[in-house]
C-alpha cells in the first residue's frame, strides 16, 4: 500500500501492526527470487511450491504429536 492509496477512512498497516505478515511476504519474495535466479521450477513435480508444502505439512504433523 502506498501513500497515494490511503484515504482517511482506511487504517494504515505498518510493520508493527502486522509483523508476521511482513516477514512472510519478504521471505516468500526472497525464496521466489532465488529460485528464479537459479532456474528452479516454481510449480509442478519437484517445484518450489511442492517442496515448501511438503516441509510445512511435515512440520505441522510433528507439532501435533
Amino acid at each position: 500500500m502506498t501513500s497515494e492509496n490511503v484515504t482517511e477512512d482506511e487504517p494504515v498497516e505498518t510493520a508493527e501492526s502486522q509483523p508476521a505478515r511482513v516477514v512472510d511476504d519478504r521471505l516468500i519474495d526472497e525464496l521466489v527470487s532465488r529460485a528464479q535466479a537459479e532456474g528452479l521450477q516454481l510449480t509442478g513435480e519437484g517445484g518450489l511450491l511442492q517442496q515448501l508444502t511438503k516441509r510445512l505439512l511435515e512440520s505441522a504433523l510433528k507439532r501435533q504429536r
